[in-house]
């Protein structure tokens, strides 16, 4: 195994490569890192062919800022994650408030490599109210 096992997938978002014209893409541990955003900003429901995909968050975008709603917030993410991105192990969500915009929860999201055992880190803003996701 190694980076192969990583594998090589259309950039997001999706853009063109300025050398060659063609689909941009991303390789290894970026397209990784690119495919748990996408799994965190897509709503289940939202994809017609796969309506079970995604991560149940954004049920939770006019919700009060408070230990319940981060706790079910870092329930919905780690369950996402185990069941949607095999590529990563180790992984550990926390759910922390931004101390000067009540608005804000931080999900810091930390994983290993599965094939690399590389350590990563991903810090995700999740607006609530306002409707940001």
């Amino acid at each position: 195994m190694g980076q192969e096992f990583l594998g090589v997938g259309w950039a997001w978002p999706m853009t063109c490569d300025k050398k060659t014209g063609d689909v941009a893409l991303s390789r290894y541990e970026k397209d990784v890192e690119e495919s748990i955003l996408i799994i965190l900003k897509t709503a289940p429901g939202e994809r017609v062919m796969r309506p079970d995909f995604g991560c149940g968050i954004h049920d939770y975008v006019f919700a009060a800022n408070n230990a319940h709603t981060a706790g079910m917030i870092r329930f919905h993410v780690e369950q996402a994650l185990i069941r949607w991105e095999p590529r990563i192990v180790n992984l550990a969500v926390r759910v922390a408030a931004d101390p000067a915009r009540a608005e804000v929860l931080f999900i810091d999201i930390a994983y290993t490599i599965r094939s690399t055992d590389s350590r990563f880190n991903l810090v995700y803003p999740f607006y609530l109210e306002r409707g940001e996701v």
